[in-house]
């Protein structure tokens, strides 16, 4: 709706893309939804998908569309990497954000990391393999390192067998069943840029995104986590609770990453459901009384 309550969706990854299913939470009838593709994602025009490309600069694309389409202020929301990023950029621009609707937050750093590389290996391990068999012997302690190397500069045929190899890892890890299609240009370019973030911490770390969450006070926040996930662990949503008085977590119990199942999918209607009735989340989840330290 035009005149419908604001909100942006950020699409995570990095290196995925908008959707019409991420909308479907949102009441369109009463929302005024906003979406882009992240620089060098989807259908941008980004002539050179890496060139400038990290956190800071996407921070400041969303404030530009904000900026251009004369919203004064909105919620923002977006699950996982998009998750990370509306925390960052509410901590940039924190007049412009009325409240932020997280999903399985991701934190960027070496533990998150470390876990999708390896430790959620012993969750599923027929898929672990299965992925680590397309990395030599040799890079396998070195995995993000040689990713990135793959994705700068390998054959195309490496490209995209590697490329096909992640997507099955993380569509197993979300208890998703094997992708079917054969990799191509896009899904090349999609993991291209997800190495390139990866191999960088995501150009922010645990440290920084936990930051910028504590600076968040008086902000309506709402966590929203599965207590399955395999991808972004619920320790993330748990941390960053702790560390912003005010905010509120939800834990879904019969969920784990994907956004789209029944138990997720619930949950996620109706924070958007309540916000457009009294602009809060109270009192959804449980409220952080008290800053951790």
């Amino acid at each position: 709706a035009p005149d419908g309550q604001p909100v942006l969706l950020l699409h995570g990854g990095p290196g995925s893309s908008a959707s019409a299913m991420q909308r479907r939470f949102f009441d369109p009838s009463r929302y005024r939804i906003v979406q882009f593709d992240q620089r060098g994602c989807g259908r941008s025009r980004a002539a050179d998908s890496l060139r400038h490309n990290h956190a800071a600069a996407l921070i400041d694309d969303i404030e530009r569309i904000r900026e251009s389409l004369g919203i004064a202020r909105w919620l923002v929301s977006g699950g996982s990497w998009g998750a990370t990023l509306a925390a960052c950029y509410a901590a940039a621009h924190r007049g412009a954000v009325a409240g932020l609707l997280l999903r399985a937050l991701f934190l960027t750093g070496r533990g998150d990391l470390e876990w999708f590389f390896g430790g959620a290996g012993a969750c599923l391990p027929d898929e672990w393999q299965r992925f680590v068999d397309c990395v030599p012997r040799s890079r396998r302690r070195s995995l993000r390192p040689w990713l990135w190397r793959v994705f700068a500069a390998g054959d195309e045929a490496t490209m995209q067998r590697v490329a096909a190899a992640w997507r099955r890892w993380e569509a197993a890890l979300q208890g998703n069943p094997p992708p079917d299609e054969a990799p191509d240009a896009a899904l090349v370019r999609r993991y291209r840029i997800q190495a390139h973030y990866l191999a960088r911490e995501c150009f922010l770390g645990e440290r920084r995104v936990i930051a910028a969450i504590a600076r968040l006070h008086g902000l309506p926040v709402l966590f929203v986590h599965g207590r399955r996930d395999l991808v972004c662990r619920p320790a993330n949503a748990w941390k960053a609770w702790r560390s912003l008085s005010g905010s509120r977590l939800l834990w879904v119990d019969e969920a784990g990453h994907d956004p789209f199942s029944p138990a997720m999918a619930r949950a996620l209607r109706q924070a958007a459901d309540h916000w457009l009735q009294h602009a809060s989340f109270a009192p959804l989840g449980e409220v952080r009384t008290t800053p951790w330290r």
